[in-house]
């Protein structure tokens, strides 16, 4: 007589396989995705990078005339 148990397990365990088989799939997906948006977003990261530095040099430049002035 087979052990009751060992059947119950076993197919616990099957459940679990699937389901992690399943997680790992959809994580490969969400992966490929949030590489696919970081790509489509490198050039609006490139020109908010460019209009941060634009302003820095806009605000140093008028604290320096600000200076020369007084």
């Amino acid at each position: 007589m087979e052990n009751p148990h060992a059947e119950r397990q076993a197919v616990l365990l099957q459940r679990i396989l699937k389901n992690t088989a399943a997680c790992t799939e959809m994580i490969l997906e969400l992966n490929h995705c949030v590489e696919e948006i970081l790509r489509a977003n490198a050039s609006v990261k490139i020109a908010a990078d460019l209009a941060t530095k634009y302003r820095k040099n806009v605000q140093y430049n008028l604290e320096a005339t600000r200076q020369e002035l007084k």
